[in-house]
Protein backbone atom coordinates (compact mmCIF):
# COMPACT_ATOMS: atom_id res chain seq x y z
CA UNK A 1 0.00 0.00 0.00
CA UNK A 2 0.97 3.42 -1.14
CA UNK A 3 1.76 5.76 1.78
CA UNK A 4 -1.04 8.81 1.76
CA UNK A 5 0.14 12.34 2.77
CA UNK A 6 -2.04 14.19 5.38
CA UNK A 7 -2.53 17.05 3.23
CA UNK A 8 -4.27 15.11 0.98
CA UNK A 9 -6.49 13.34 3.10
CA UNK A 10 -9.08 15.33 1.77
CA UNK A 11 -9.08 12.78 -1.66
CA UNK A 12 -9.67 9.88 0.84
CA UNK A 13 -12.81 9.97 2.36
CA UNK A 14 -14.07 6.43 3.12
CA UNK A 15 -10.73 4.81 2.28
CA UNK A 16 -8.42 2.55 3.77
CA UNK A 17 -4.84 4.88 4.48
CA UNK A 18 -1.14 4.07 4.70
CA UNK A 19 0.01 7.16 7.04
CA UNK A 20 3.88 7.48 8.11
CA UNK A 21 4.27 9.92 10.49
CA UNK A 22 5.27 11.11 14.38
CA UNK A 23 2.59 11.15 17.56
CA UNK A 24 2.87 14.63 17.95
CA UNK A 25 -0.18 14.14 20.76
CA UNK A 26 -2.22 11.99 23.02
CA UNK A 27 -5.12 12.04 25.35
CA UNK A 28 -7.19 8.71 26.78
CA UNK A 29 -10.81 8.04 27.32
CA UNK A 30 -10.34 4.67 29.44
CA UNK A 31 -11.62 2.63 26.24
CA UNK A 32 -10.22 5.15 23.32
CA UNK A 33 -7.18 6.83 22.34
CA UNK A 34 -7.14 9.78 20.87
CA UNK A 35 -4.11 10.72 18.57
CA UNK A 36 -2.86 13.80 16.69
CA UNK A 37 -0.42 12.43 14.15
CA UNK A 38 1.96 14.80 11.73
CA UNK A 39 3.91 13.40 8.94
CA UNK A 40 5.47 17.02 8.16
CA UNK A 41 2.59 17.81 5.55
CA UNK A 42 -0.17 18.33 8.33
CA UNK A 43 -1.49 17.06 11.68
CA UNK A 44 -4.42 14.29 11.54
CA UNK A 45 -6.81 12.96 14.60
CA UNK A 46 -6.80 9.39 14.64
CA UNK A 47 -8.57 6.97 16.93
CA UNK A 48 -8.25 3.32 18.58
CA UNK A 49 -10.92 2.36 20.01
CA UNK A 50 -10.77 -0.42 22.63
CA UNK A 51 -12.84 -3.06 20.95
CA UNK A 52 -11.08 -2.14 17.21
CA UNK A 53 -7.74 -2.84 17.86
CA UNK A 54 -5.64 -5.92 19.57
CA UNK A 55 -5.60 -5.77 23.57
CA UNK A 56 -1.16 -5.44 22.84
CA UNK A 57 -1.60 -2.69 20.46
CA UNK A 58 -3.80 -0.71 22.54
CA UNK A 59 -1.43 -1.50 25.20
CA UNK A 60 1.29 -0.33 23.28
CA UNK A 61 -0.20 3.28 22.16
CA UNK A 62 -0.86 3.86 25.72
CA UNK A 63 2.54 3.69 26.69
CA UNK A 64 3.66 5.23 23.70
CA UNK A 65 5.71 8.95 24.32
CA UNK A 66 5.25 11.80 22.17
CA UNK A 67 7.17 12.32 19.20
CA UNK A 68 7.79 8.08 18.12
CA UNK A 69 7.32 7.53 15.04
CA UNK A 70 4.61 5.05 13.61
CA UNK A 71 3.41 3.70 10.39
CA UNK A 72 -0.65 3.64 10.84
CA UNK A 73 -3.41 1.66 8.76
CA UNK A 74 -7.07 2.83 9.12
CA UNK A 75 -10.49 4.24 7.32
CA UNK A 76 -10.48 8.13 6.59
CA UNK A 77 -14.03 9.12 7.93
CA UNK A 78 -15.82 12.72 8.48
CA UNK A 79 -15.06 13.90 11.51
CA UNK A 80 -15.93 18.11 11.87
CA UNK A 81 -14.72 18.40 15.26
CA UNK A 82 -11.39 17.04 14.26
CA UNK A 83 -8.47 19.46 13.33
CA UNK A 84 -9.12 19.50 9.45
CA UNK A 85 -12.80 17.92 9.25
CA UNK A 86 -11.11 14.18 9.00
CA UNK A 87 -10.42 11.48 11.16
CA UNK A 88 -8.32 8.32 11.11
CA UNK A 89 -9.50 5.05 12.43
CA UNK A 90 -6.94 3.05 13.67
CA UNK A 91 -7.10 -1.00 12.50
CA UNK A 92 -3.21 -1.27 12.46
CA UNK A 93 -0.18 0.10 14.26
CA UNK A 94 3.45 0.00 14.44
CA UNK A 95 5.99 1.99 16.01
CA UNK A 96 8.82 2.60 13.43
CA UNK A 97 10.77 4.42 16.71
CA UNK A 98 9.88 4.38 20.29
CA UNK A 99 10.28 7.70 21.98
CA UNK A 100 10.51 8.83 25.98
CA UNK A 101 10.80 12.05 27.59
CA UNK A 102 9.94 14.40 24.60
CA UNK A 103 11.55 17.97 26.45
CA UNK A 104 9.16 19.65 25.42
CA UNK A 105 5.94 19.51 26.87
CA UNK A 106 2.84 21.20 27.36
CA UNK A 107 3.24 22.81 30.85
CA UNK A 108 0.86 23.34 33.73
CA UNK A 109 1.82 26.13 35.06
CA UNK A 110 2.68 28.04 31.65
CA UNK A 111 5.15 27.71 28.35
CA UNK A 112 8.35 26.92 27.94
CA UNK A 113 11.14 29.92 28.62
CA UNK A 114 12.40 31.25 25.05
CA UNK A 115 15.83 30.43 25.95
CA UNK A 116 14.73 26.50 26.55
CA UNK A 117 12.86 26.48 23.66
CA UNK A 118 15.78 27.97 21.48
CA UNK A 119 18.53 25.71 23.26
CA UNK A 120 15.82 22.78 21.45
CA UNK A 121 15.35 24.85 18.40
CA UNK A 122 16.05 21.49 16.73
CA UNK A 123 13.05 19.67 18.63
CA UNK A 124 10.84 22.74 18.67
CA UNK A 125 10.29 22.80 14.73
CA UNK A 126 8.13 20.03 15.14
CA UNK A 127 5.46 21.98 16.78
CA UNK A 128 2.64 23.14 15.08
CA UNK A 129 3.44 27.24 15.11
CA UNK A 130 6.80 26.68 13.91
CA UNK A 131 5.86 24.02 11.38
CA UNK A 132 3.68 26.96 9.85
CA UNK A 133 6.05 29.44 10.35
CA UNK A 134 8.45 27.30 8.11
CA UNK A 135 5.62 26.27 6.08
CA UNK A 136 4.44 29.95 5.36
CA UNK A 137 8.68 30.64 5.02
CA UNK A 138 8.85 28.54 1.82
CA UNK A 139 5.37 29.17 0.48
CA UNK A 140 7.12 33.23 0.29
CA UNK A 141 10.24 32.44 -1.22
CA UNK A 142 8.27 30.45 -3.77
CA UNK A 143 6.11 33.46 -4.49
CA UNK A 144 8.94 35.74 -4.75
CA UNK A 145 10.71 33.25 -6.84
CA UNK A 146 7.89 33.16 -9.33
CA UNK A 147 6.94 37.06 -9.64
CA UNK A 148 10.36 37.76 -10.49
CA UNK A 149 9.90 35.08 -12.95
CA UNK A 150 6.75 36.23 -14.35
CA UNK A 151 8.54 40.04 -14.83
CA UNK A 152 11.48 38.54 -16.52
CA UNK A 153 14.02 38.99 -14.02
CA UNK A 154 17.62 36.66 -14.06
CA UNK A 155 18.70 34.78 -11.16
CA UNK A 156 21.67 35.61 -10.34
CA UNK A 157 24.47 34.87 -7.89
CA UNK A 158 26.70 36.71 -5.90
CA UNK A 159 29.56 35.61 -3.98
CA UNK A 160 29.83 35.18 -0.28
CA UNK A 161 33.29 35.61 0.11
CA UNK A 162 34.29 39.94 -1.01
CA UNK A 163 37.08 42.11 -0.52
CA UNK A 164 34.22 44.96 -1.08
CA UNK A 165 32.72 46.83 1.69
CA UNK A 166 29.12 47.71 0.91
CA UNK A 167 26.81 48.79 4.14
CA UNK A 168 30.08 50.14 5.97
CA UNK A 169 32.85 48.12 7.74
CA UNK A 170 31.51 48.50 11.52
CA UNK A 171 29.24 45.39 10.27
CA UNK A 172 31.55 43.36 8.68
CA UNK A 173 32.38 39.51 9.54
CA UNK A 174 36.34 39.42 8.54
CA UNK A 175 37.50 36.05 7.78
CA UNK A 176 41.27 35.01 6.88
CA UNK A 177 41.12 34.15 2.99
CA UNK A 178 44.88 32.11 2.18
CA UNK A 179 46.64 35.03 3.24
CA UNK A 180 44.25 37.76 2.24
CA UNK A 181 42.06 39.77 4.28
CA UNK A 182 38.28 38.76 3.18
CA UNK A 183 34.36 39.16 4.73
CA UNK A 184 31.40 37.22 4.75
CA UNK A 185 29.00 39.38 2.28
CA UNK A 186 26.58 42.07 3.56
CA UNK A 187 24.95 42.61 0.31
CA UNK A 188 25.54 41.03 -3.84
CA UNK A 189 23.68 44.75 -4.80
CA UNK A 190 27.47 45.36 -6.10
CA UNK A 191 27.25 42.29 -8.27
CA UNK A 192 23.51 42.31 -8.67
CA UNK A 193 24.54 45.74 -10.67
CA UNK A 194 27.53 43.59 -12.54
CA UNK A 195 24.34 41.69 -13.82
CA UNK A 196 22.05 44.02 -14.37
CA UNK A 197 24.14 45.41 -16.96
CA UNK A 198 24.65 42.57 -18.62
CA UNK A 199 21.39 40.74 -18.32
CA UNK A 200 19.10 44.04 -17.90
CA UNK A 201 16.62 42.63 -14.37
CA UNK A 202 18.33 40.35 -12.32
CA UNK A 203 18.02 39.37 -8.84
CA UNK A 204 20.24 37.75 -6.19
CA UNK A 205 18.58 35.48 -3.09
CA UNK A 206 20.38 34.04 -0.92
CA UNK A 207 22.13 34.50 3.09
CA UNK A 208 23.68 37.55 4.52
CA UNK A 209 25.82 38.43 7.55
CA UNK A 210 25.74 41.52 9.17
CA UNK A 211 27.88 41.68 12.60
CA UNK A 212 25.42 43.83 14.20
CA UNK A 213 25.34 43.78 17.99
CA UNK A 214 21.85 44.26 18.33
CA UNK A 215 19.38 42.07 20.34
CA UNK A 216 16.14 43.71 19.21
CA UNK A 217 13.52 41.42 17.74
CA UNK A 218 13.80 42.00 14.50
CA UNK A 219 17.67 41.89 14.31
CA UNK A 220 19.77 38.26 13.34
CA UNK A 221 23.67 38.28 12.08
CA UNK A 222 22.52 35.98 9.49
CA UNK A 223 19.04 36.59 7.61
CA UNK A 224 18.30 35.92 3.57
CA UNK A 225 17.72 38.95 1.56
CA UNK A 226 16.42 39.30 -1.57
CA UNK A 227 18.20 41.82 -4.17
CA UNK A 228 16.65 42.84 -7.24
CA UNK A 229 18.63 45.62 -9.78
CA UNK A 230 17.54 46.86 -12.81
CA UNK A 231 18.83 48.91 -15.78
CA UNK A 232 17.45 51.94 -16.73
CA UNK A 233 15.12 52.10 -13.76
CA UNK A 234 14.99 55.32 -11.76
CA UNK A 235 13.67 55.60 -7.78
CA UNK A 236 10.24 55.84 -8.68
CA UNK A 237 10.33 52.59 -10.79
CA UNK A 238 12.24 50.87 -8.17
CA UNK A 239 9.34 51.84 -5.61
CA UNK A 240 6.58 50.71 -8.34
CA UNK A 241 8.67 47.12 -8.30
CA UNK A 242 8.38 46.67 -4.33
CA UNK A 243 4.49 47.50 -4.60
CA UNK A 244 3.94 44.95 -7.09
CA UNK A 245 5.91 42.60 -5.32
CA UNK A 246 4.91 42.37 -1.97
CA UNK A 247 1.12 42.85 -3.21
CA UNK A 248 1.59 39.88 -5.17
CA UNK A 249 3.28 38.22 -2.11
CA UNK A 250 0.19 38.87 0.47
CA UNK A 251 -2.17 37.85 -2.26
CA UNK A 252 -0.67 34.46 -2.69
CA UNK A 253 -0.25 33.84 0.72
CA UNK A 254 -3.71 34.62 1.40
CA UNK A 255 -5.03 32.19 -1.11
CA UNK A 256 -2.01 29.17 -0.53
CA UNK A 257 -1.23 29.84 3.26
CA UNK A 258 -4.93 29.82 4.93
CA UNK A 259 -4.29 27.21 7.27
CA UNK A 260 -0.60 28.15 8.42
CA UNK A 261 -1.78 31.68 8.83
CA UNK A 262 -4.93 30.61 11.16
CA UNK A 263 -2.35 28.52 13.01
CA UNK A 264 0.10 31.36 14.08
CA UNK A 265 -3.56 33.56 14.44
CA UNK A 266 -2.99 35.86 11.97
CA UNK A 267 -5.53 38.84 11.89
CA UNK A 268 -6.51 38.44 7.81
CA UNK A 269 -8.52 41.60 8.12
CA UNK A 270 -4.80 43.61 9.22
CA UNK A 271 -3.13 41.72 6.71
CA UNK A 272 -5.41 42.57 3.95
CA UNK A 273 -4.10 46.23 4.92
CA UNK A 274 -1.07 45.46 3.18
CA UNK A 275 -2.70 45.46 -0.33
CA UNK A 276 -3.17 48.99 -0.07
CA UNK A 277 -1.68 51.62 -2.04
CA UNK A 278 1.81 52.54 -0.59
CA UNK A 279 1.55 55.50 1.56
CA UNK A 280 5.14 57.92 0.45
CA UNK A 281 6.54 60.15 3.22
CA UNK A 282 9.53 62.58 2.59
CA UNK A 283 12.01 61.94 5.54
CA UNK A 284 12.14 65.71 6.28
CA UNK A 285 7.81 65.65 6.88
CA UNK A 286 8.14 61.99 8.48
CA UNK A 287 10.80 63.91 11.28
CA UNK A 288 8.05 66.30 11.39
CA UNK A 289 5.72 64.03 11.91
CA UNK A 290 7.01 62.58 14.93
CA UNK A 291 8.30 65.47 16.17
CA UNK A 292 4.66 66.45 17.30
CA UNK A 293 3.85 63.49 18.23
CA UNK A 294 6.42 64.06 21.07
CA UNK A 295 9.28 61.70 19.81
CA UNK A 296 12.88 63.73 19.74
CA UNK A 297 14.64 63.15 16.58
CA UNK A 298 16.50 65.00 14.66
CA UNK A 299 15.40 66.18 10.69
CA UNK A 300 18.25 64.75 9.17
CA UNK A 301 18.84 61.93 11.53
CA UNK A 302 18.23 58.56 10.40
CA UNK A 303 15.21 56.77 11.81
CA UNK A 304 15.78 53.72 14.54
CA UNK A 305 13.07 50.88 15.26
CA UNK A 306 11.33 52.66 17.71
CA UNK A 307 10.95 55.55 15.46
CA UNK A 308 9.54 53.50 12.42
CA UNK A 309 7.35 51.68 14.52
CA UNK A 310 5.78 54.24 16.29
CA UNK A 311 4.90 55.72 12.31
CA UNK A 312 3.88 52.17 11.11
CA UNK A 313 1.49 52.15 14.23
CA UNK A 314 0.45 55.75 12.66
CA UNK A 315 -0.94 54.14 9.64
CA UNK A 316 -2.49 50.63 8.21
CA UNK A 317 -0.13 50.59 4.96
CA UNK A 318 2.88 50.49 3.78
CA UNK A 319 4.85 53.40 4.10
CA UNK A 320 7.52 54.14 1.47
CA UNK A 321 10.27 56.71 3.46
CA UNK A 322 11.87 58.30 0.79
CA UNK A 323 14.66 61.05 0.36
CA UNK A 324 16.89 60.48 3.11
CA UNK A 325 20.02 62.76 3.53
CA UNK A 326 22.94 61.63 2.21
CA UNK A 327 25.12 61.71 5.13
CA UNK A 328 23.14 58.95 6.52
CA UNK A 329 23.19 56.64 3.23
CA UNK A 330 25.34 54.43 1.09
CA UNK A 331 28.03 55.86 -0.88
CA UNK A 332 26.34 54.43 -4.44
CA UNK A 333 23.24 56.02 -3.97
CA UNK A 334 22.09 58.76 -6.83
CA UNK A 335 22.30 62.70 -5.23
CA UNK A 336 18.77 63.94 -6.04
CA UNK A 337 20.46 67.23 -7.83
CA UNK A 338 16.85 69.40 -7.55
CA UNK A 339 16.94 68.96 -3.80
CA UNK A 340 19.21 71.91 -2.37
CA UNK A 341 20.03 69.77 1.18
CA UNK A 342 21.90 66.92 -0.18
CA UNK A 343 19.54 63.96 -0.04
CA UNK A 344 19.23 61.11 -2.05
CA UNK A 345 17.11 59.09 -4.32
CA UNK A 346 16.30 56.47 -1.86
CA UNK A 347 14.03 54.99 0.24
CA UNK A 348 13.08 52.50 3.04
CA UNK A 349 9.50 50.34 2.94
CA UNK A 350 8.32 50.24 6.45
CA UNK A 351 5.49 47.59 7.21
CA UNK A 352 2.74 48.18 9.27
CA UNK A 353 1.92 47.11 12.33
CA UNK A 354 5.14 48.37 13.92
CA UNK A 355 6.93 46.18 11.97
CA UNK A 356 9.13 48.62 10.35
CA UNK A 357 11.79 48.39 7.70
CA UNK A 358 11.78 45.14 5.67
CA UNK A 359 13.43 47.17 1.99
CA UNK A 360 16.00 49.35 1.52
CA UNK A 361 16.41 50.53 -1.96
CA UNK A 362 17.77 53.49 -4.32
CA UNK A 363 18.87 54.61 -7.42
CA UNK A 364 22.08 54.12 -7.79
CA UNK A 365 25.00 56.50 -9.32
CA UNK A 366 25.57 55.69 -13.12
CA UNK A 367 28.10 58.95 -13.44
CA UNK A 368 31.89 57.63 -13.21
CA UNK A 369 33.44 60.55 -11.45
CA UNK A 370 30.65 61.44 -8.87
CA UNK A 371 30.97 58.16 -8.06
CA UNK A 372 34.28 58.39 -7.53
CA UNK A 373 34.12 61.29 -5.82
CA UNK A 374 31.74 59.74 -3.41
CA UNK A 375 34.33 56.62 -2.79
CA UNK A 376 36.78 59.08 -1.26
CA UNK A 377 34.70 60.68 0.59
CA UNK A 378 33.50 57.90 2.45
CA UNK A 379 37.19 56.77 2.70
CA UNK A 380 37.03 53.77 1.10
CA UNK A 381 39.95 52.02 -1.14
CA UNK A 382 39.24 52.89 -4.59
CA UNK A 383 41.59 50.34 -5.69
CA UNK A 384 38.73 47.87 -4.19
CA UNK A 385 36.25 49.00 -6.37
CA UNK A 386 38.24 49.07 -9.42
CA UNK A 387 35.84 46.50 -10.76
CA UNK A 388 32.94 48.15 -9.87
CA UNK A 389 33.61 51.77 -11.36
CA UNK A 390 34.53 49.49 -14.67
CA UNK A 391 30.84 49.35 -14.66
CA UNK A 392 30.51 53.22 -14.99
CA UNK A 393 33.12 53.37 -17.56
CA UNK A 394 31.96 50.94 -20.20
CA UNK A 395 28.10 51.90 -21.32
CA UNK A 396 26.61 53.48 -17.70
CA UNK A 397 23.23 53.91 -17.26
CA UNK A 398 20.57 54.88 -14.80
CA UNK A 399 19.55 51.72 -12.57
CA UNK A 400 18.01 51.10 -9.13
CA UNK A 401 17.49 48.19 -7.44
CA UNK A 402 16.53 47.44 -3.52
CA UNK A 403 16.92 44.74 -0.84
CA UNK A 404 14.02 42.67 1.12
CA UNK A 405 15.05 40.85 4.63
CA UNK A 406 13.18 37.73 4.03
CA UNK A 407 12.70 36.98 7.64
CA UNK A 408 11.19 40.48 8.16
CA UNK A 409 8.27 39.72 5.50
CA UNK A 410 7.66 36.58 7.12
CA UNK A 411 7.37 38.28 10.19
CA UNK A 412 4.93 40.65 8.84
CA UNK A 413 2.88 38.45 6.69
CA UNK A 414 2.43 35.90 9.58
CA UNK A 415 1.83 38.51 12.09
CA UNK A 416 4.99 36.70 13.83
CA UNK A 417 6.51 38.65 17.27
CA UNK A 418 9.77 38.16 16.88
CA UNK A 419 12.21 37.74 13.96
CA UNK A 420 14.43 34.70 15.36
CA UNK A 421 10.99 31.94 14.77
CA UNK A 422 11.12 32.80 11.50
CA UNK A 423 14.15 31.05 10.27
CA UNK A 424 14.90 27.72 11.03
CA UNK A 425 18.14 28.28 12.90
CA UNK A 426 18.81 31.99 13.90
CA UNK A 427 22.01 33.44 14.59
CA UNK A 428 22.22 36.05 16.92
CA UNK A 429 25.06 38.21 18.73
CA UNK A 430 24.35 35.34 21.71
CA UNK A 431 23.55 32.46 19.93
CA UNK A 432 25.25 30.32 17.37
CA UNK A 433 23.96 27.00 18.54
CA UNK A 434 21.70 24.25 17.36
Amino acid sequence: MEITLIKKISAEKDKEVLIKGWLANKRSSGSIHFLTLRDGTGFLQAIAGKNDVSEEVFKIIDGLGQESSVEVKGLIKDEPRAPGGYELQIKEFKVISAAADFPIQKKKDGNHGMQFLMDRRHLWLRSKKQWATMRLRSEIIWALSKFFQEEDFVKFDGPMFTGNEVEGGSTLFEVEYFGKKAYLTQSSQLYGEAGAMALNKVYTFGPTFRAEKSKTRRHLTEFWMLEPEVAFYDWKDNIALQERMIHYVIRHCMDYCSAELEILGRDIKKLENGLKPFLWIHHKDATKELKKAGLDIDERADLGADEEAFLTNMHDEFIVLHHMPQEIKAFYMQPDLEEGDKRVLCNDLLAPEGIGEIIGGSQRIHDLNLLEQRIKEFGLDPNVFEWYLDLRKYGSVPHAGFGLGLERLVRYIGGIKHIRTTIPFARMINRLTP
